[in-house]
């Protein structure tokens, strides 16, 4: 009866079958579409964004990474571009999907009423993110002059450039917009956050202008150009900077919450998972920032390892009856 309702429900949605769904395509999620692939599963890839990547494609692509093996550091949008090179050749890959409903049947998962994957694995880093916005009031024109993230730094060829944070985000975009153009980094305390290495680079740079410690309280459009209040912090000392444009790097808010409707148990905003990397729910797994367990740090580099716990672990439920090629180099 059962197999009865299930081909019906094929006919009638036209559901893909797939061995295993992937969702989140940030590099955790990437890499685990890759090494899915290298084990001959059948594998689907989705993202709610319109481009892989992930939070560092879109929110910090100039960022260098230096927890990777064999790079002694790399650019996040260089890394994005090495783990997808082939990949849609490789694998089903759904972009624009923000995957809403997930549905446990005998032997596997109906996802959205359109794909049956006989198992899951959620690679979602952080969650659902969102940069967090220049607290300021803006009219429309002011908000097409503010930016989070910006692709082509030689849109803003000779420009003065305003870059608010304190972070290691903060930083690389600051040195990889200075190549282009005049900066002025912006903030709220003397001490950063970022790497101090990155801090001596940028004084060292004749075009970078570090103000510190202030806050932003007022912005304006003047005379084509953004006029911008700073206050300084401990005092009623206030300066007005003149801007082009401005980045703001204060970071995103993200959540995982989402996965409780499919019956996935968290641990604040994080799944816990069991050595196998599998959830409360035979069949689907978690890798990479969403997970947690004891010891768990926040490492790309980690959620790799964990891509192949992960991949291991499904390859020996779903095809017992196979001999299975654990090192990488000799599959």
């Amino acid at each position: 009866m059962l197999k009865l309702i299930q081909q019906h429900l094929e006919e009638v949605f036209k559901i893909k079958k797939v061995d295993l769904a992937i969702i989140g395509a940030g590099p955790v999620g990437t890499f685990t579409a890759h090494f899915a692939h290298l084990h001959g599963l059948n594998t689907i890839l989705f993202d709610s964004l319109s481009e892989l990547g992930g939070q560092p494609q879109m929110l910090y692509p100039f960022k260098q990474i230096t927890d990777i093996p064999a790079f002694g550091t790399i650019k996040a949008h260089d890394l994005i571009q090495r783990l997808t090179a082939n990949l849609e050749n490789e694998t089903e890959i759904v972009t624009n999907h923000k995957v809403e409903n997930i549905v446990k049947n005998a032997d596997g998962f109906t996802i959205d009423d359109s794909v049956f994957a006989r198992s899951i694995i959620i690679a979602t880093g952080a969650g659902a993110f969102k940069p967090k916005e220049l607290p300021l009031k803006m009219n429309d024109d002011i908000k097409k002059r503010v930016h989070y993230f910006i692709k082509d730094p030689k849109k803003i060829a000779n420009q003065t450039i305003g870059v608010f944070g304190g972070g290691d985000s903060a930083l690389d975009l600051a040195l990889e917009l200075a190549n282009y153009a005049d900066i002025k980094l912006i903030h709220r305390r003397d001490q950063f956050r970022g790497l101090e290495s990155n801090v001596q680079k940028l004084k060292s740079l004749k075009n970078v202008e570090i103000l510190t410690p202030y806050l932003p309280k007022d912005i304006q459009l003047i005379d084509n150009k953004l006029d911008i209040s700073l206050k300084k912090m401990g005092g009623d000392e206030i300066r007005h900077e003149q801007f082009d444009q401005i980045m703001v790097a204060y970071g995103f808010r993200a959540n995982n919450r989402f996965v409780k409707k499919w019956g996935i148990d968290l641990d604040g905003t994080t799944i816990p998972v069991d050595r196998a990397m599998e959830t409360n729910i035979d069949g689907i797994y978690a890798v990479g920032d969403v997970v947690s367990y004891p010891g768990r740090v926040p490492l790309i580099a980690l959620g790799f390892g964990e891509a192949q716990i992960a991949i291991t672990s499904i390859m020996r439920n779903l095809f017992p009856e196979k001999t299975l090629t654990i090192h990488s180099t000799s599959i």
